[in-house]
């Protein structure tokens, strides 16, 4: 008789723990989800910045055409407008999966290009008409970027946390049951 009561309460502490580690699992994930969540907020600003503030698309193919790509200013808009682009689809991807570690890789690629093509408007040598990227809206891109930065590393902690749990001993094994994946860092 003691040896099944011991049985059953054996039986009764793995199911036990194995809630609690399921339930782990379920929260961390989901914690690197909210992360996530803040962080495409900052992204959709940045994203509708650099929309509301291109010249209209047809100004600028007339402009890249015209001096037959040898304007630095229309090269700049046509490379922010491309990569604002390419950011929007890679966004528009992470929203739907959001600890994917191969979407993630390219949502940071796509985020990266997209500030370095920021960076090559803003360096371009004032004109006529003034700097290409005005101060206040160059002031208002260095806070969304911060604000992003700050995000990101919130996420990427989550994410760290997140597949730490996953790759302990016995919470790996309920991972691999349930399907719990590895995500990837931005």
């Amino acid at each position: 008789m003691s040896d099944s009561v011991m049985v059953w309460f054996v039986i009764a502490m793995l199911f036990f723990w194995s809630m609690g580690a399921y339930n782990r699992l379920v929260r961390l994930r989901a914690q690197g989800i909210v992360a996530f969540a803040a962080l495409e907020g900052l992204f959709n600003q940045c994203l509708l910045m650099v929309k509301t503030n291109l010249p209209d698309t047809g100004a600028i193919h007339s402009l890249h055409d015209a001096n037959q790509g040898l304007d630095p200013s229309s090269t700049a808009w046509a490379g922010l407008a491309a990569a604002a682009e390419q950011f929007n689809a890679c966004l528009k991807m992470a929203h739907a999966q959001p600890l994917n570690g191969p979407t993630m890789s390219a949502l940071r690629t796509a985020f990266e290009t997209l500030s370095l093509s920021w960076s090559r408007l803003r360096d371009l040598p004032p004109d006529l008409a003034g700097p290409a990227l005005p101060g206040p809206l160059q002031s208002q891109w260095e806070q969304l970027a911060l604000q992003s930065e700050l995000a990101r590393a919130e996420f990427n902690k989550r994410v760290v946390n997140y597949n730490e749990a996953i790759d302990q001993f016995p919470a790996l094994l309920l991972a691999w049951v349930f399907g719990f994946k590895p995500a990837q860092p931005i």
